[in-house]
């Protein structure tokens, strides 16, 4: 636990009242909406910060990872620009998927993320970056600091997920990711997502 004297009296909003992290872009703040154990997708409510149920998983595959978002970031104009073909950014806090070797069970936790690169997703001709992350201070992906250090079937498996997520029988799903990339451009992403976020909340929130 921490030295600190200082706490919150009140729960803070987690998209707005928690931090970016201990160093960003590098080293993040995740908040955990999703566990690989999870058939249902949850999602903060953006109004009020709790959980609220999205919709039940539509197909059998399970998320391969911890899944979440970064505080404090908005995926606006500036991570739009950095995508090709993006119109702007979808709108919602940077998504985050965080690797793991011991199985953590439980959603709206609030973990440190070392980043190592990311998948660049349209959706719907919007940016909806996926940023890639070792827990931090696990001993199994400790040497790790590169996404070309992990091992390629789970790049694969991210991609697969996220390709097939939004699967409705007899509908068109405009999706598309395109090559993964690594820790430099991920924490550009992140540093644009930051800026963004102090363009059209920060006044809110100081």
């Amino acid at each position: 636990m921490s030295d600190s004297k200082s706490f919150y009296r009140w729960r803070p909003h987690p998209w707005h009242g928690l931090t970016v992290g201990p160093n960003p872009p590098g080293l993040v703040h995740a908040y955990i909406e999703i566990c690989p154990f999870d058939l249902v997708k949850y999602e903060v409510d953006k109004e009020t910060g709790y959980l609220r149920v999205d919709r039940p998983q539509r197909t059998s595959s399970h998320h391969p990872t911890l899944y979440g978002f970064i505080p404090r970031t908005y995926c606006g104009e500036r991570v739009g620009h950095l995508m090709v073909g993006a119109s702007g950014g979808d709108g919602d806090p940077l998504d985050i998927c965080v690797i793991s070797e011991r199985p953590i069970t439980r959603a709206e936790v609030i973990l440190n993320a070392r980043v190592v690169g990311g998948l660049p997703m349209l959706d719907g001709g919007e940016a909806d970056d996926k940023i890639i992350a070792l827990l931090q201070n696990d001993p199994l992906w400790s040497a790790v600091n590169e996404l070309s250090e992990l091992p390629a079937a789970m790049i694969e498996r991210l991609r697969h997920y996220f390709l097939t997520y939004k699967l409705i029988p007899g509908r068109h799903m405009d999706v598309s990711i395109g090559e993964a990339y690594g820790r430099g451009h991920a924490e550009k992403v992140i540093q644009a997502a930051m800026d963004d976020y102090q363009a059209d909340y920060g006044k809110e929130t100081m």
